[in-house]
């Protein structure tokens, strides 16, 4: 079946599953793993676990509570943009399955901010799951006006999430990744971080990078977020690389970001390097290529404080949360 299709069947038969009385008791006590030595205080939030869904599972926060029943500790919707967006054309999503891995170029397709604050407004039982908000900006906006749309979006989310993570990392919006440069960076963290500490209670802000970043580049990451206070960053988005792919060369070709196993060990790498380089000044997310509860012990060795799934949730199922998490809680005695 088509990967993007494939999403969409599953994700909807689950929320007509959910519908049936029991069922999303019957998916906890299966899936979810909970135990006091799991939780972890990160940048001023309480997770019943380190483990999380990663943005571009549930871009409109349509699916939270059901996910929440499989033993994430937090969930991070997006990315969301302003104004609704359709997204690049289809088809838009590729398994490399030889590789364990996906190429995506979806494009932030999503139903626009007001949308998902609507949904989070009226979220029944989110079952002590953090929200994370993960905001960008439209296709059409031009990169100069970027900051508008980042500033839109901290608005209409901002009673609704427990934290937010500013995307400029994705290869999939012409230009994006232009806005990882210092100074459009720093202008956008700065002016998102001064309208949050006018709230009277500040929010988490967090940045997601690139796996794809130079040695120096990382360094003007580390002092970035040391100068904007910053909460922390997530490593890593998908990356432009295909080195080293085994799948069929007309996949491997598609434009787009790929994500899974190939990027194990690079997104380990620029975790080790940020938290070294920083000190461990700050914390780290770690994402990218995370298939089995041996490479989430990796990233958190590494220096990652939480780490997020999603395409070895797709690949090994929802019992890799749990397995995670046991494997954490046998660590601890």
């Amino acid at each position: 079946m088509n990967p993007e299709k494939a999403h969409h069947t599953v994700t909807g038969g689950l929320k007509m599953f959910s519908k049936i009385w029991g069922s999303k008791a019957l998916l906890k006590a299966i899936y979810a793993v909970e135990d006091p030595g799991l939780e972890r205080e990160v940048f001023g939030l309480k997770f019943k676990n380190p483990v999380g869904l990663a943005a571009g599972f549930d871009k409109n926060a349509e699916y939270i509570e059901d996910m929440a029943k499989f033993g994430f500790g937090f969930i991070e919707i997006g990315t969301v943009t302003p104004k609704p967006q359709p997204g690049n054309d289809k088809p838009r999503m590729f398994r490399l399955v030889k590789d364990e891995a996906l190429i995506n170029r979806m494009g932030f397709n999503n139903q626009g901010a007001d949308v998902a604050a609507g949904r989070l407004k009226y979220l029944k039982n989110k079952d002590g799951v953090i929200i994370g908000g993960n905001i960008g900006k439209n296709k059409i906006t031009p990169n100069e006006e970027a900051i508008n749309d980042y500033i839109y979006c901290f608005h209409a989310l901002y009673d609704y999430v427990d934290y937010f993570v500013v995307n400029v990392s994705s290869p999939n919006t012409p230009g994006l990744r232009d806005l990882q440069e210092k100074e459009p960076l720093k202008h956008i963290l700065n002016t998102l971080q001064d309208l949050n500490n006018k709230k009277e209670k500040a929010k988490p802000i967090l940045l997601k990078i690139a796996p794809d970043l130079t040695e120096s580049q990382l360094d003007d990451i580390v002092e970035i977020v040391l100068e904007t206070k910053i909460a922390g960053v997530i490593a890593t988005n998908t990356t432009i690389s295909r080195d080293g792919l085994k799948s069929d060369p007309t996949l491997v070709a598609e434009m787009g970001g790929v994500s899974g196993r190939p990027l194990t060990k690079r997104a380990t790498e620029v975790i080790r390097y940020l938290s070294v380089k920083s000190n461990k000044a700050f914390p780290i997310v770690g994402v990218g290529g995370i298939h089995s509860a041996a490479d989430a012990i990796e990233k958190l060795n590494a220096g990652a404080s939480l780490i997020q799934l999603y395409t070895g949730f797709i690949y090994e199922g929802p019992g890799l949360i749990g397995d995670i998490c046991e494997k954490l809680i046998n660590e601890n005695n």
